[in-house]
């Protein structure tokens, strides 16, 4: 007999086959058997037993990689041959998202803070002429990574646009088990002397996505520390968030008092969004290897002592009740592994929940605009080819050529 307060929890595996690659793979979730009397504890119901009003919950369980590592400086092709093999790695390690740092593709763009803009524009040149957009051979190829391997990526990369020759952006991407782009973020507004790089994005990105792995969300750096940006994701069942970090973010040279801890900032910040928001946070770092410290020396010796002197950022994952779990990555490169169980975010939220019970709605009031803004707005009168173009993709949308994950802008991927 259904006991009505008793709890149980058990574990199922799950077979999920995937028919495109001909694989199967089996994932853990949690599954809590409801009924109107209750759970039953220690059971399921059996195939005999009637179910009624039954209904299962399922609270993903996988395991996650955070690669703490260094780009290959300013070249963007190498710096993606490097993440596929990242990927690859990663895989076989039985990740199933793999997470990587801030601007990661083609670099960090450090040397805004070791010296005068006016001895810059040699870096931001080649920065830019590396910047990738979406459709770029470098993304795409992390986008057919992700699909050969069956797991879900978050990249950082510097995004160009057919817009402007100069104007870039500090963006991130979530990519799914199959290719396809799940969002796209902008950084909302560069930090400090980013503002000398990088164009301040707008919320088109600033969305958690449904996936078998649970609801995932993403922000960059800074964007860690501003509560609407969290709150915006926490209001749309975020179960799992994503940091990117730069390798070193010096203010001040590090003799001198105040000068910024990334270290200390990046706990303080990923501890603080996985206790209010009662979620996993997965945050990578970057990592100033040889070939990024004797390109930014050559240009100023000088700047090697901030270089060497200042904290450097941590590769961490910590869980819904604020601890960390798995090791720290910091002084070294490689992949840290996380055990990730969605389950673990649903006690604490009994205590806390900023988004359900835990608030004052009637008190309270956000409004987000995740409009996409553009420089401008064309208005032109239909021609002949472009009605007949227009016409004829209906037409297929109509037939089902396209999945909706194909037509993103880009195609679908061969």
């Amino acid at each position: 007999m259904l006991e009505p307060t008793a709890i149980a929890q058990l574990e199922v595996t799950l077979a999920l086959a995937w028919m495109q690659k001909g694989l199967q793979k089996s994932r853990v979730t949690r599954q809590r058997i409801v009924t109107d009397s209750g759970i039953e504890p220690g059971r399921t119901l059996s195939r005999s037993e009637p179910v009624g009003a039954a209904m299962t919950i399922q609270y993903p369980a996988f395991k996650a990689a955070a690669c703490h590592t260094s780009s290959v400086f300013l070249d963007a092709e190498k710096t993606a041959e490097k993440a596929c093999d990242l990927i690859a790695e990663a895989a076989k390690g039985g990740a199933e998202l793999v997470v990587f740092p801030e601007s990661f593709l083609p670099g960090f763009p450090i040397w805004a803070a070791l010296q005068a803009p006016i001895h810059n524009h040699g870096f931001f040149r080649a920065l830019v002429s590396q910047a990738q957009k979406i459709s770029d051979p470098a993304i795409r190829s992390i986008r057919m990574a992700a699909r050969r391997h069956g797991v879900f990526v978050s990249l950082g990369f510097t995004e160009g646009t057919e817009a402007s020759v100069g104007c870039i952006w500090n963006s991130n991407l979530l990519i799914g088990d199959d290719g396809s782009i799940l969002n796209h973020h902008r950084k909302l507004v560069p930090t400090f002397y980013e503002k000398l790089i990088w164009a301040n994005g707008d919320a088109r990105g600033l969305r958690v996505s449904p996936t078998r792995l649970g609801r995932l969300g993403m922000l960059i750096c800074g964007e860690n520390t501003n509560p609407l940006s969290r709150y915006a994701l926490m209001a749309q069942g975020e179960q799992v968030h994503i940091s990117s970090y730069p390798p070193i973010w010096p203010t001040r040279p590090p003799s001198e008092e105040g000068a910024y801890d990334l270290k200390r900032a990046i706990e303080i910040r990923a501890g603080a969004h996985a206790f209010e928001a009662k979620v996993f946070n997965i945050v990578a770092s970057g990592f100033v290897d040889a070939a990024m410290r004797e390109a930014l020396g050559m240009a100023n010796r000088a700047s090697l002592d901030i270089i060497d002197g200042s904290p450097r950022g941590i590769s961490l994952v910590i869980d819904p009740s604020c601890n960390v779990i798995g090791e720290v990555l910091s002084e070294h490169e490689g992949i840290l592994y996380a055990d990730i169980d969605t389950e673990k975010g649903v006690e604490p939220k009994q205590f806390h929940d900023v988004v359900g019970y835990y608030n004052r709605f009637d008190i309270f009031n956000l409004t987000i605009n995740r409009t996409p803004l553009e420089p401008a707005h064309f208005i032109d009168a239909p021609t002949v080819e472009t009605a007949a173009a227009d016409h004829a993709r209906r037409g297929q949308l109509d037939n089902g050529e396209f999945s909706l994950r194909e037509f993103d802008g880009i195609g679908p991927l061969s």
